[in-house]
């Protein structure tokens, strides 16, 4: 347990498991619980601080000897999308978001048993019954918005929803600074959409509107293929030891370090 002044929340520290992105390493994890009303604003700071949030519970990479995981977050209002985005984005143009509560469904876990058996097979995720489902959308006591992708119909541009099956679904908080991408998935059948690349295309085009500067893509793992897809994506910037630092697209620092955003001296028993 970590120590702490009182009113301050309590850090506590996993038992070392193996990595599930780095080969023949172990990983541990610090964690909080998210609870009352100021629940938004400590998800607030610890997601500027590297932390991401899992239902009700915040966390943070805190391996032995290890700082692979790295927090992404891009900066939407200078986001310019590449060719391809715009490829993507071009494909994509049929697809409408809905913005609703965090709200879950059959449909949704449906589609979430098709990704994980495509995409994750063996995964941590992969036993997740129906109701794990419904908690790890339903249980946040933030600002969490559940955005599902459907096909345009006649009558969208008015009401704002799609036709059709589900395609794709974000899971979103909305932070004071931006949008950070809880969990997404998608249908894995659809070939030539990039629904991956698409959400977060999406993301960028939702926080530009509303002025927000960042969208937070969780951890980049160098080394790890299956976090490739988020360093392409520019500018953006990395939580390094000294605070917030803009990358080139291999993931190296570029200029001088920004202030640090979150700091705290953690001691564990």
């Amino acid at each position: 347990m970590s120590e702490f002044t009182t009113g301050a929340p309590q850090f506590y520290l996993t038992a070392p498991s193996a990595c599930p992105y780095l080969p023949g390493r172990y990983e541990r994890k610090v964690f909080t619980q998210l609870a009352g009303e100021r629940a938004p604003e400590l998800n607030d700071i610890l997601t500027q601080g590297g932390f991401r949030r899992s239902q009700s519970i915040a966390y943070r990479p805190a391996c032995e000897g290890c700082r692979a995981c790295v927090s992404v977050r891009i900066r939407a209002g200078e986001f310019e999308p590449s060719r391809t985005h715009r490829r993507i984005i071009k494909r994509n143009r049929d697809l409408v978001g809905e913005d609703r509560g965090p709200y879950s469904d059959a449909e949704q876990y449906a589609l979430f048993r098709d990704y994980l058996a495509a995409r994750h097979e063996g995964g941590g995720m992969a036993d997740m019954s129906v109701l794990d489902y419904g908690m790890m959308v339903e249980d946040t006591p933030v600002n969490t918005r559940l955005i599902a992708y459907r096909r345009r119909g006649p009558d969208s541009g008015l009401t704002g929803l799609g036709e059709g099956p589900l395609v794709a679904v974000a899971l979103t908080d909305e932070l004071s600074d931006g949008l950070s991408m809880v969990y997404s998935f998608f249908d894995p059948e659809i070939e030539g959409r990039s629904l991956g690349t698409f959400m977060i295309l999406d993301h960028l085009r939702r926080a530009k509107n509303r002025g927000l500067p960042f969208v937070y893509l969780g951890y980049w793992v160098r080394g790890s293929r299956k976090m490739d897809y988020k360093v392409r994506f520019g500018p953006q910037e990395h939580l390094l030891p000294g605070g917030w630092r803009e990358v080139d697209a291999d993931g190296e620092p570029l200029g001088a370090l920004d202030e640090p955003v979150f700091t705290t001296d953690l001691t564990f028993t």
